[in-house]
């Protein structure tokens, strides 16, 4: 639809200079106020299709755009019948209303609009108001009639190829959106996969690890395994350790959401964030890190293990590439949480940059399944509305990589 109505504001023009050349500048008499008032027509359609799709946001549908080129053949029909019918030169811009349905409508359209396009070219050639001006020449091509159609078939074949360029191109990027919407389709299939085997997984370590459980409870309540000092110290920290190991399982059922509503929790962002990295390092060991706070603004928010989980997985991955030297960052950018991770490590790899966050996008391919990390945090933030850059660091910034998450405030704060 804009783009027709930029084709009607052309057509305006184009009118009031064809016919002020040919009145004023070749004596020919045409009638000025009819050509007046079709052109008021045109300029007040024009602005009643602005006002209902901008003004009133009403949504414009394939029949919206069947009316607006019914109306564009309706005003070249009573132009041409007020300056000589058929053998206007101009009628050839018929065409360019027929190759527009084409490309626009669907087939019933575009042929209501030919069918009508032919009636009134026959109409024109029976009934219209005469031109007085002499279309026979004995000058050849510089006839002022062959003149016309020159100009008629130029006008015609550019209005058609710039629109048909911008139409196609409007159909590329449309295109390019479905292309990616099936790509994100298939993604969060994978992670739903994903999600029911660790569910199913975590289901299964359920039972074991209480048998495990219930097992060293025993052991502890033993004497004789109780005066080995050794031997106490191992169950303890058998027992720390599968308590760990329950906690992880229960982070994956509530990842899952089968217990979301329990772990929920009033928070703040800032006090989430330490909460996470506090954690993180409890399980972690390495020479510095460092989070830093560069003027975010704290707002209230309810814990998500989804968050949660993505913040780890951009420390794991930078531990991994960088064993001594992490740093994370946050900050408020027009009303957009900024999440930044740093490291020292070797960077990424341009195929890993080129198509970062699909899934088992690696260079650690000595390790199978890696690569979801990145997916994860990819899919994470685009489920929260942000997105995820990730660049390398140049040796005077001291080398390694930079992941950067951006989060729209609005997505998480309550």
């Amino acid at each position: 639809m804009q783009l027709l109505i930029q084709l009607r504001w052309i057509a305006v023009v184009g009118q009031v200079v064809t016919i002020s050349l040919v009145h004023y500048g070749f004596h020919i008499a045409l009638p000025l106020l009819p050509m007046a008032l079709v052109l008021v027509a045109l300029v007040a359609t024009n602005l009643a299709y602005i006002y209902w799709s901008q003004g009133l946001h009403r949504p414009l549908s394939s029949r919206s755009v069947f009316w607006a080129l019914l109306a564009d053949v309706l005003a070249l029909t009573v132009q041409l019948y007020l300056s000589g019918g058929a053998s206007n030169p101009f009628i050839y811009l018929y065409l360019l209303q027929g190759i527009l349905s084409a490309v626009l409508l669907r087939p019933h359209y575009t042929w209501c609009v030919v069918i009508t396009s032919f009636v009134c070219v026959i109409g024109l050639s029976m009934f219209h108001l005469p031109l007085h001006v002499q279309f026979e020449s004995q000058e050849g091509l510089p006839s002022m009639y062959v003149v016309g159609v020159l100009i008629s078939f130029a006008l015609t074949s550019i209005l058609t190829i710039v629109f048909l360029t911008r139409i196609v191109d409007n159909m590329r990027r449309r295109d390019t959106r479905i292309s990616d919407m099936r790509q994100r389709a298939s993604e969060e299939e994978h992670i739903v996969r994903l999600g029911l085997l660790a569910t199913g997984a975590a289901h299964e370590l359920g039972t074991p690890m209480a048998t495990m459980s219930v097992i060293l409870g025993d052991w502890q309540h033993m004497p004789a395994l109780m005066k080995d000092q050794d031997l106490r110290e191992d169950l303890q920290e058998m027992q720390r350790q599968l308590l760990r190991c329950k906690s992880i399982v229960s982070g994956v059922l509530l990842s899952a959401g089968e217990t979301r509503a329990e772990g929920t929790e009033s928070t703040t962002f800032v006090s989430f964030v330490q909460g996470i990295v506090s954690h993180w390092q409890g399980h972690h060991t390495l020479s510095h890190f460092a989070l830093n706070n560069r003027g975010l603004s704290d707002f209230a928010m309810l814990s998500d293990t989804a968050l949660q989980q993505m913040i780890c997985n951009l420390l794991d991955n930078a531990l991994e590439a960088s064993p001594h030297w992490v740093e994370m960052s946050m900050a408020t950018v027009q009303q957009q949480v900024v999440l930044q991770v740093r490291d020292h490590g070797p960077g990424f790899d341009e195929t890993v940059l080129q198509q970062l966050g699909q899934c088992h996008v690696s260079t650690k391919q000595e390790r199978p399944g890696r690569g979801l990390g990145l997916f994860l945090v990819m899919n994470v933030a685009r489920a929260l509305g942000g997105r995820v850059q990730a660049r390398n660091l140049s040796a005077r910034d001291g080398g390694g990589a930079l992941v950067e998450v951006h989060l729209p405030q609005s997505a998480m704060a309550i």
